[in-house]
């Protein structure tokens, strides 16, 4: 019996650290990365994708957790820069994520994306929808927003059929996402029979837009589709305004944002019509507007801005596939999304699946313009469905 007690009290000895351990380990957080420009030109976005993935831990947290543990958002700020998104990359795997959100802009998705690839770390973009950010294979890479070849075609639809435009210009701004998109709508364009007669690119660094504005005044656009970003945007806008010029501008989504307006200025930005993804306000899916609600009796308004809803989209969307798998493993949550994930009530609408590329399949654009009291409004008169164009090409 002495033996016996002796054994016994060795086992609890050995493997009561152990079991604790193990009890320890079952409770420690999950946790999951943001990576955002949390300071410079596009804080804004960055400081809304925390404040809408935010709301979403919170609730998770207060309903016991995810898989009975909790959830903790490890949040890094890389400027949109795509020098500090390599470090940042960096910094959230030496933290244990499962699982990243971001980048928001895709010059700085790209670098972060290689690092988390080699890593064998889940990241799904909200908001980056430059068409090679999927092309290079990367088995655990996703994107909840739409590629840029759609919103080109669904651009030069706009222009074409709403507009009436003939007669087009396209201005950029070098930067991978608008680059790209630039060269999408420039092929659409001429394929759908406009002529495209200007194409040219900015520094966005510049200040002074004065010799690229008065060249495309002296064009006789009849539109010019600018597929940079909102503060340049604004620039464009406030000093189109300023030389006195006629120009009617067509903004991609990266100018989707109330900033451009306080940059242009309302008078100057009015009349100018924007190429985007439905804002929150416009979406009528039971899950965007419970969403839209808690947000605003968490903040005290609305979110502004759709990539707001697309980084909380990418959140559902990476929690959905864990209680479903009832894993954490990266790999396992990968494989979930490519083969079984299908028909999800998405806050941006269902979400089909995604392709074996990783980006999401359908498509969703419509077109806005900021009216007299500078209001991002949506547009009465929209272009045919996209879909049926995409059908045309498939």
């Amino acid at each position: 019996m002495k033996r016996i007690l002796a054994v016994t009290i060795l086992l609890a000895l050995v493997l009561g650290p152990l079991s604790l351990s193990a009890r320890a380990q079952e409770g420690d957080p999950i946790l999951i990365g943001l990576q955002g420009p949390m300071t410079g030109d596009f804080a804004y976005e960055g400081q809304g994708f925390e404040q809408a993935i935010s709301l979403l831990v919170d609730q998770i947290n207060a309903e016991g957790g995810l898989l009975g543990r909790p959830v903790e958002l490890v949040i890094e700020d890389d400027a949109g820069d795509p020098t500090q998104s390599a470090l940042v990359a960096d910094r959230l795997v030496d933290a244990g994520v499962v699982a990243v959100i971001g980048a928001y802009n895709s010059t700085a998705t790209e670098p972060a994306s290689e690092i988390y690839n080699e890593e064998g770390i889940l990241h799904i973009t909200p908001s980056s929808t430059a068409t090679r950010l999927t092309e290079k294979g990367f088995e655990q890479f996703f994107r909840v927003c739409f590629l840029d070849d759609r919103q080109a075609l669904f651009a030069v639809m706009a222009m074409a059929d709403v507009l009436g435009a003939q007669k087009v210009g396209v201005l950029h701004d070098n930067s991978t996402y608008a680059q790209g998109l630039a060269e999408w709508t420039r092929t659409y364009a001429e394929e759908a029979g406009l002529e495209v007669a200007y194409f040219d690119a900015i520094n966005p660094d510049d200040q002074d837009f004065t010799p690229t504005l008065t060249n495309i005044g002296q064009a006789d656009l009849d539109a010019i589709y600018f597929t940079g970003y909102h503060a340049q945007g604004g620039l464009l806008l406030r000093q189109t305004a300023e030389l006195g010029l006629d120009i009617q501008w067509v903004m991609g989504n990266a100018s989707n944002n109330p900033e451009m307006v306080e940059i242009a200025g309302v008078d100057a930005a009015a009349g100018t019509f924007i190429t985007t993804e439905p804002l929150p306000q416009d979406l009528e899916y039971p899950e965007a507007v419970e969403f839209v609600e808690a947000f605003t009796e968490a903040y005290g308004e609305p979110p502004a801005s759709v990539w707001w809803l697309l980084a909380a989209e990418a959140f559902n969307v990476i929690v959905h596939a864990i209680e479903e798998t009832e894993s954490t493993d990266p790999e396992v949550l990968a494989a979930y999304l490519h083969e079984d994930f299908a028909d999800y009530p998405g806050l941006s609408g269902p979400i089909i699946g995604f392709d074996e590329k990783g980006d999401r399949l359908g498509t969703i654009h419509a077109l806005y313009e900021i009216d007299e009291e500078g209001v991002i409004t949506y547009y009465p008169e929209q272009p045919q469905p996209e879909a049926e164009e995409a059908e045309a090409d498939a």
